[in-house]
């Protein structure tokens, strides 16, 4: 992996992890609501988790491997 690809992904990874907080405190906004619209909170869930994944995946390109 070049260095600059790897710059890309890092700044990806921080967008992301941004998006993925911006994400919680908007299910926790709505949570708070006497009566929350459940198939939005559904949706942001779903959003939530694969964001996740998507930065576990980054995280995962990012570690150098190490043979033991």
């Amino acid at each position: 992996m070049t260095d600059e690809e790897e710059a890309a992904m890092q700044i990806e990874l921080g967008r992301l992890r941004q998006d993925h907080r911006d994400l919680d405190a908007a299910i926790m906004a709505l949570e708070e609501v006497g009566s929350p619209d459940r198939l939005q909170l559904q949706r942001l869930k779903k959003r939530k988790l694969s964001l996740k994944d998507r930065i576990a995946f980054l995280e995962d390109q990012l570690t150098p491997d190490i043979i033991a």
